[in-house]
């Protein structure tokens, strides 16, 4: 058997992504594992990142994890982006998980923090272990 392939695949951080990550959702609703909302801060400021985690298809090994990373400030209002990936998630009946992390500016590379993030999401078995 082939290991599991756990991967992000990285949205863009503006409005037009968000709405690309929610039609995701919609359009693979019976294919979500899970919907996150990771919080983090860099500079005393908080940023949102959004996910959704869907199951393989058919006898595959990949395990996308589609991200819009880190685009969505944390201000008084809550962000209408934010309130865009709620609703869809709250339209097909999917709770997210919200997890606070590291930003992403702490590592130095990218692909680092994603590695990062896979290894808290398996250590709170949030996502399938490698098999």
């Amino acid at each position: 058997m082939l290991p599991l392939i756990q991967r992000f695949i990285e949205l863009g951080e503006g409005y037009g992504d968000v709405f690309e990550l929610c039609e995701l959702a919609n359009l693979n609703k019976n294919r979500i594992h899970h919907a996150f909302i990771f919080t983090s801060k860099k500079e005393d400021k908080e940023y949102f990142s959004i996910a959704v985690a869907l199951k393989p298809i058919n006898n595959a090994n990949f395990f996308p994890i589609y991200i819009c990373r880190e685009g969505i400030p944390n201000t008084a209002q809550v962000p209408k982006r934010l309130l865009a990936f709620k609703k869809t998630l709250e339209d097909i009946q999917i709770q997210p998980i919200q997890i606070d992390i590291k930003h992403s500016s702490t590592f130095v590379d990218t692909n680092l923090f994603y590695q990062y993030i896979i290894g808290v999401l398996r250590l709170n078995h949030l996502i399938p272990p490698l098999q």
